[in-house]
């Protein structure tokens, strides 16, 4: 579907990088055809040295011979950016932003009349190839455009198709969501510390932990309850620490943190 496109990224950023190293590492499309733009000269330098793609600090000279413009910039630049681009982003262009709280509304506001846009919420493991990202297309854009948009992405990781509503609440679980499982990681591995084994060992037995766990779920065909219950013993170990988990509210705590996170993110994109 991106034979023969050319891609613009605009930021050249962290997650922008991460967007070029799809795109080059799986095939998508030769690295000729992909341009970034990106105001800080050094970065340009190492995007150039690493993926051989055509580099400029000039945004609009980036999008002008795109197909696909994917805006990989920070939610408050966002304005100024589209205001710049606005002269020769029209519907021949397809437009994907991974700006969070940035609404297609807006984009589409800023731009010409009939533009397609695609909204992406991607999260940071993505930058091993891991990530989850949600995807929604605006009012102009066409199931083919979602494809497209869902073929590049899917180089980071998987993807899923919701309603744009819904978008705060994919901030919630799984962009934020990283973090909380970080944290649970790091926790896990101070109790291991506690119990006498030694830190590297205990993070390294934790995080494969919590990644195995991750990959049965998404792999086993099982639900994670099911899984759960495979682990659980009559009177064993594990049975006595969920009794501590759940004394401890881990369901309620857990659901409570990304209620929290959606309705921030709300809060912060309210004005978008």
């Amino acid at each position: 579907m991106l034979k023969g496109k050319k891609i613009a990224i605009i930021g050249g950023g962290k997650m922008g990088g991460v967007i070029i190293n799809g795109i080059v590492s799986r095939q998508l499309a030769p690295a000729a055809n992909v341009t970034v733009a990106d105001k800080v000269r050094g970065c340009l330098l190492g995007l150039k040295d690493a993926y051989g793609i055509a580099t400029t600090e000039n945004n609009k000279k980036a999008a002008q011979a795109a197909i696909v413009v994917i805006l990989a910039v920070k939610p408050q630049d966002m304005g100024n950016v589209l205001q710049e681009l606005s002269p020769i982003i029209d519907n021949k262009k397809l437009v994907n932003s991974i700006a969070a709280g940035i609404s297609t509304g807006f984009i589409e506001g800023c731009l010409k009349e009939g533009v397609r846009v695609i909204r992406v919420m991607p999260n940071t493991p993505a930058l091993i190839g891991e990530g989850a990202a949600a995807l929604t297309r605006g009012k102009n854009a066409s199931e083919k455009d979602l494809e497209l948009a869902e073929l590049i992405f899917r180089a980071l990781g998987i993807t899923v198709v919701v309603k744009e509503e819904l978008m705060d609440a994919v901030t919630g679980l799984s962009g934020s969501g990283p973090a909380y499982g970080f944290l649970i990681i790091e926790a896990l591995t101070d109790a291991g510390v506690l119990m006498g084994l030694g830190r590297d060992v205990a993070l390294k037995l934790a995080a494969q932990t919590m990644l195995g766990a991750a990959k049965l779920c998404l792999q086993g065909g099982k639900h994670p309850a099911e899984l759960k219950d495979m682990v659980t013993s009559p009177g064993g170990t594990t049975i006595a620490a969920l009794k501590v988990l759940e004394d401890g509210k881990i369901r309620a705590t857990l659901m409570a943190a990304v209620e929290a996170a959606t309705l921030r993110s709300r809060e912060l994109g309210g004005h978008r």
